[in-house]
């Protein structure tokens, strides 16, 4: 009676346990979250307390022992794959473990690599900060990111990290980064690239420098003066104004950079201080002041023309002119002094018809005289009035200018008879 009584209470406890470990997703991706749980049969009447753990090769996982039949693992990555199993005690001497899961944990490739830039655009302006931020849109673990710059592929940085996105930075931008960017990533598959980012690297424009250009060494009144402006560094386009006196006249574009020009036609008005500004949107620079100095007639340069015309037609008729008011003047003199006092005229081998001579005489070279009787008279000497027309001897050369000369001479004889005296200095 006692025997079977024993084997009754025993039956439960000598009943076979079987102890269960349970992965869920059984098949988990890198990054995703997996419960483990340890599942146990045949104990559902039986009311002791047990205590669980769970192993991964051999190491206790989370706190070690515990009342919860379950473990959270928030997430489980491609080094995580491993033979798990768990552990179930009622009592010290009594320890129940389950057969052993092996879990894999998949990898998801990289995809869809893309390359941004901090600022956006890929505008940047020199000594300024540069962010390239080269991301996936999937891809699990840990990813290695690489940057290259320019088509060959300069290799820039390289970081491996577990995340989606990673930054190479460029504290202080020059002009030289002005390039085409790109980024790879992989995390044990094969390499994703991003498509080529240009960057463009903005320069403020530098300070300008104006140049005066002239037709001549000094210039006057009338030229066509160009002013050339250009600012060394700057990123186009550049827009130049001109100032003359701080009072802007004009302006040029330069769509490609470099410099520009403006010409002026120069007036009496334009002397003075020119100065040029260049801006191309980054912040203006004005060139130093240029003074402008230049010839100003007393006329127009047509008056000039013509007053020099004027001047070389007085130098060749002057004598002429001289002669006929001078043999004017005496005639009409003398005329005077015969109405008064009437004069007796010597013989005269001379034409008493005064006679001029102009620049068409036959024997060109050679002194043609005329002789008048001027019937002047004072004391014993007779003046006479001799003049004469001679070419020079340029005229003998064919088309060569042809210039007159004229001569008078005044000669005085003694008189043979008496005569009525006339004041010569009263004639003249």
């Amino acid at each position: 009676m006692l025997p079977r009584l024993l084997l009754l209470i025993c039956a439960p406890l000598c009943e076979a346990i079987e102890l269960l470990l349970i992965a869920s997703p059984s098949r988990p991706t890198e990054g995703s979250p997996v419960t483990l749980t340890c599942k146990m049969h045949s104990l559902q009447t039986l009311n002791a307390q047990f205590q669980f753990c769970f192993f991964r090769d051999s190491r206790a996982l989370g706190q070690g022992w515990s009342s919860s039949p379950k473990l959270e693992i928030t997430a489980m990555w491609k080094e995580d794959s491993g033979s798990y199993w768990c552990e179930a005690q009622a009592m010290p001497s009594k320890v129940l473990r389950s057969p052993i899961s092996q879990i894999n944990v998949q990898r998801i490739p990289v995809a869809d690599v893309s390359l941004e830039t901090q600022p956006p655009g890929g505008q940047v302006m020199e000594g300024d900060r540069l962010v390239l931020i080269c991301s996936v849109a999937m891809g699990t673990g840990n990813i290695t990111f690489l940057w290259y710059k320019g088509a060959t592929g300069l290799n820039l940085q390289t970081k491996t990290q577990r995340s989606l996105t990673a930054e190479y930075e460029i504290p202080t931008v020059r002009e030289s980064d002005a390039e085409q960017y790109y980024c790879v990533a992989e995390n044990g598959y094969d390499p994703s690239p991003s498509g080529l980012v240009s960057i463009t690297v903005r320069i403020p424009v530098s300070r300008p420098i104006l140049t005066l250009r002239a037709p001549r060494a000094e210039a006057v009144v009338g030229d066509v003066l160009e002013l050339h402006c250009e600012a060394q560094r700057g990123s186009p386009p550049i827009l130049y104004w001109f100032y003359h006196e701080d009072v802007t006249f004009g302006s040029s574009s330069a769509p490609s950079g470099g410099g520009a020009s403006f010409n002026l036609s120069l007036t009496a008005e334009h002397s003075g201080n020119y100065s040029c500004e260049a801006n191309n949107g980054l912040g203006a620079q004005r060139s130093e002041a240029v003074t402008l100095d230049f010839i100003v007639p007393t006329g127009d340069r047509s008056n000039h023309i013509t007053s020099r015309v004027i001047e070389g037609l007085l130098g060749t008729l002057g004598p002429v002119t001289v002669a006929l008011l001078f043999c004017y003047g005496l005639k009409r003199k003398i005329g005077r002094r015969s109405a008064r006092e009437p004069l007796r005229s010597l013989p005269s081998p001379v034409p008493q018809e005064f006679t001029c001579l102009n620049s068409n005489s036959p024997t060109p070279g050679q002194l043609q005289p005329v002789y008048e009787n001027a019937n002047a008279v004072r004391g014993d000497e007779v003046y006479s009035l001799v003049y004469y027309n001679q070419q020079s001897a340029a005229a003998e050369t064919p088309g060569a200018h042809r210039e007159d000369k004229v001569s008078i001479d005044i000669y005085a004889r003694p008189r043979k008879a008496s005569i009525t005296d006339v004041d010569y200095e009263d004639a003249v």
